[in-house]
């Protein structure tokens, strides 16, 4: 069973970012990158399932520039077998990240596809959706535990009520969530075997793919900042602020 992971370089979660002084994006010269926590968390999972004998491959894919070749020898510092770079220069929203990662899968048929469930740059949360819908394959998002048993995989998702079971026949998508799992320290001795590990560069254009964006950003802003708290005497101060200002009671 081969495994495909897509994994996307991303601002450090730890980096407060500031916008550019033009307003035009957020400024990330010169700030740590590294790979999305929750696309971390989707190659723990199959490194895991490879481990317990399920997955007898795990390929992990990138789509962007070659500085993302960093996010993919991360991935095979924890233990994918091999790894694809899907390059372009181009700006890629989420739809055609889709399409590429479905004509990679067309070309190396693997049997799941994980992918986390959002990136923490934009949000979206859109990828793995629109991929399934692409190839027409079952799709379980925000998955909390992941078992495979013969051809199906069966997937404990988090949703408003609480805990929803599903199971999805493969070929299939799983968008990994927080409590999925937590990722494996990387060590050095992994981190130098990665480095003999295949990684393929294959240009976007190759796979006769349309990526051009939709969507044009109009401007970047930074939130409001927030107002200083105030201080009240008493309850009956705060109920009556909640009552009057706030209307929430």
């Amino acid at each position: 069973m081969k495994c495909l992971v897509a994994v996307k370089r991303v601002v450090d979660y730890n980096v407060k970012v500031q916008v550019k002084s033009d307003q035009s994006d957020v400024d990330i010269a010169s700030v740590k990158m590294s790979m999305n926590p929750f696309d971390e968390i989707a190659v723990e999972q199959a490194v895991r399932l490879k481990e317990a004998g399920i997955v007898t491959e795990v390929l992990a894919v990138s789509c962007g520039s070659v500085a993302s070749q960093d996010v993919l020898r991360t991935a095979l510092a924890m233990g994918a077998d091999r790894a694809v770079l899907l390059q372009t220069d181009e700006s890629l929203q989420p739809l055609a990240v889709a399409k590429l990662l479905k004509a990679l899968a067309d070309r190396e048929k693997p049997d799941l596809v994980l992918v986390g469930k959002q990136a923490i740059d934009d949000d979206c949360n859109q990828t793995g959706q629109m991929l399934a819908a692409l190839a027409d394959w079952p799709q379980a998002s925000f998955a909390s535990e992941v078992q495979i048993e013969g051809g199906c995989v069966r997937v404990k998702r988090e949703v408003d009520a609480g805990l929803e079971t599903v199971e999805l026949d493969l070929p299939a998508v799983v968008t990994a969530d927080l409590r999925l799992n937590e990722p494996r320290y990387v060590t050095l001795p992994n981190i130098m075997k990665a480095k003999k590990k295949p990684l393929d560069v294959v240009p976007a254009a190759e796979l006769d793919v349309d990526i051009r964006s939709g969507l044009s950003v109009l401007r970047v802003a930074e939130p409001p900042k927030r107002s200083g708290g105030v201080k009240l005497p008493d309850i009956a101060a705060l109920l009556d602020k909640l009552r009057h200002e706030a209307k929430v009671i």
